[in-house]
């Protein structure tokens, strides 16, 4: 059965005068969008040529952008002694490791991004059901199992996105929001597609980036110029 949209939405549909629109233009018209009460978060998504079943090309990593996402982050980390020290130092809001791990035991997750020591990832292993379909695992290839805890905090506060393909080689993220500039929304947008061509795996063949997409919360979607994203290096 169809989606039916509403009035709005409809609305919105109308200011769309492209088929496709190079990033630039995206973020410039993705501006005129904006509908909600709210500030509403600018999303990017990509449709890869990669099937993740080949452990190779699973793309998963993280990256800083420039301007942040213009979300206050979160940040929990699991870690002791010197290191928990380091990570408070940072700006971490929740450090240690039994309460953490309470926390995560009882369903309490307040937090965006857990960052943890190698040493203790043994500890949470038998919580990857709870951590894993939140994103909230840590994992070495998004910088968040690591002993430079106090790096891995800053970038976390500064901004870092965490990203993966789902099982169809789709991904999406926020780059910012709607109060960003269009300067702003085109530079992290920039970084981001940099990053993800940076991953492109050898054994992928064909087009890498095969559709791509930007859009508000709560707005229709603007048609990305994929010939321009691959130039992106």
């Amino acid at each position: 059965m169809a989606k039916k949209h509403g009035k709005r939405y409809l609305e919105l549909l109308k200011k769309i005068d492209k088929d496709v629109y190079s990033l630039k233009e995206a973020v410039e018209k993705v501006k005129e969008l904006q509908s909600a009460k709210f500030d509403e978060t600018v999303e990017l998504a990509l449709r890869l040529g990669v099937d993740p079943r080949h452990a190779d090309q699973m793309i998963r990593g993280s990256v800083v952008l420039p301007h942040g996402t213009g979300k206050k982050v979160k940040v929990a980390v699991i870690a002791k002694d010197e290191k928990a020290e380091e990570a408070k130092a940072a700006g971490a809001d929740i450090v240690g490791v039994d309460e953490v791990l309470e926390m995560i035991q009882n369903g309490n997750l307040d937090f965006d991004i857990l960052i943890a020591t190698p040493d203790m990832m043994s500890k949470l292993g038998r919580f990857g059901k709870i951590l894993g379909p939140k994103g909230l695992m840590p994992n070495p290839k998004t910088g968040t199992v690591t002993m430079d805890v106090a790096t891995a905090v800053k970038n976390a506060k500064a901004g870092q996105v965490n990203f993966r393909v789902d099982k169809k080689g789709n991904m999406h993220v926020g780059i910012g929001k709607a109060s960003f500039t269009p300067e702003q929304l085109l530079e992290n947008a920039i970084a981001f597609v940099e990053k993800i061509n940076k991953m492109k795996p050898p054994s992928a063949k064909g087009r890498y980036i095969q559709n791509a997409a930007l859009s508000l919360t709560m707005s229709p979607s603007l048609k990305l110029d994929v010939n321009e994203l691959a130039e992106y290096k």
